[in-house]
């Protein structure tokens, strides 16, 4: 294990919290909470049930919703699906607006829905990878009945200003979901003020179990969410299917660990972050990506300026991405680098660094250390220091 690279992937996945496997493992075996949730009539479902209903609580503790606001699904990716299909399903066309930097989960799903005959506008991001309320308002047609825009954007940390552009959306009378699977538990999230109609959840960005996730439903937009899984009318219609109450209840519990800890660990994070970029930008050739102030203090997005850049050093030291998950499979430039300006050949010298719950100081200079050494072996490196 101590030869594994260090870790700063945080913002593709997160290992389990002990906490959140320990509450799992009781509702495992037959010595456990083991029960169906829907079998009401004994007392094994009625405790699977509440420990559903508990979890539910803590999901919407954390982010300022109310418990029956909250939907269970599978993941982020099943949450933005039903937020957008559900909303367009039985309509008879009309406009979608959402970026150009979008997670696939949602830009795919768009493109689908423009396939099926409704028309779709991507927002370009400004030079900070932000979407600003003006160019959102700029975009709205009579015609536009839903927008879709991220509050943390996975690639780069940076932070959407979700509450002014709820309030454009608003007041335009269109609905708003927001893909907030990269904010929960890293910065304050308040659905009892914002005028956000749907948000996603997953519960591996916040140190929960993979395979669960959940969507908040709001007032407005409950009354037009059409299901897309059927068999059984389970979560209020929404979302069909036996509830998996070991996954709920990691993901209750990763929530409410999150809320505990969200100030400190955010500070403490911050810091790190801060620790990281001070020596790295000394460099020569390593660029920011994305806005130095409004982001969060988890994710960073770093190019360097190296005509053939070789990661592959780098990775034996160090676990980060070169792009987001929902592109490296397909071994493609990054859709977000390039809508902010690069070119695709800075986009493949990018890599993004992620922090977390178990990043110590030791490991930011240790990564400094890999970074620099990765570095003399490039070039440019000479170049610059001849």
């Amino acid at each position: 294990m101590n030869n594994l690279p260090l870790y700063f992937d945080y913002a593709a996945t997160t290992p389990v919290d002990e906490r959140v496997i320990q509450a799992m493992v009781k509702c495992l075996g037959a010595s456990g909470n083991f029960g169906n949730p829907a079998s009401s009539s004994h007392c094994y479902g009625q405790s699977a049930r509440a420990a559903v209903e508990r979890a539910r609580g803590q999901v919407a503790g954390l982010v300022g919703a109310r418990a029956e606001q909250i939907i269970w699904t599978s993941g982020g990716t099943e949450s933005n699906n039903l937020a957008l299909k559900g909303l367009a399903q039985g309509r008879q066309g009309g406009h979608i607006i959402t970026s150009q930097i979008e997670h696939k989960a949602v830009l795919d799903t768009a493109r689908q829905l423009e396939h099926n005959g409704f028309t779709l506008t991507l927002l370009a991001p400004d030079d900070q990878g932000l979407i600003t309320p003006e160019a959102l308002r700029s975009a709205l047609r009579e015609d536009t009945f839903l927008v879709s825009l991220m509050l943390v954007k996975n690639e780069l940390g940076t932070v959407n200003d979700i509450p002014a552009l709820a309030e454009v959306v608003r007041q335009h009378g269109a609905l708003l979901h927001v893909d907030a699977a990269q904010g929960a538990g890293k910065l304050p999230i308040d659905l009892g003020r914002w005028a956000v109609d749907l948000m996603s959840f997953s519960a591996h960005k916040v140190y929960g179990p993979k395979g669960i996730g959940a969507l908040y439903v709001g007032e407005r937009a409950k009354p037009l969410l059409q299901a897309q899984i059927h068999g059984g009318g389970h979560e209020g219609g929404l979302r069909s299917g036996t509830l998996a109450t070991h996954q709920i209840v990691g993901m209750g519990e990763a929530f409410a660990v999150a809320q505990a800890l969200l100030v400190e660990e955010t500070a403490r994070i911050r810091q790190l972050q801060q620790r990281l970029l001070d020596q790295l930008l000394q460099l020569p050739g390593v660029r920011l990506n994305g806005s130095a102030g409004q982001r969060i203090a988890h994710t960073l997005s770093l190019t360097f300026n190296a005509d053939h850049p070789d990661f592959s050093q780098l990775a034996q030291s160090l676990a980060f991405s070169s792009t987001s998950a929902c592109n490296s499979a397909a071994n493609a430039a990054s859709h977000v680098l390039l809508a902010l300006g690069l070119e695709p050949q800075a986009a493949r010298q990018t890599i993004r660094l992620s922090l977390g719950r178990y990043t110590k100081a030791q490991d930011i200079d240790q990564a400094v250390r890999a970074i620099k050494t990765s570095l003399q072996s490039q070039p440019f490196w000479a170049v610059a220091h001849g």
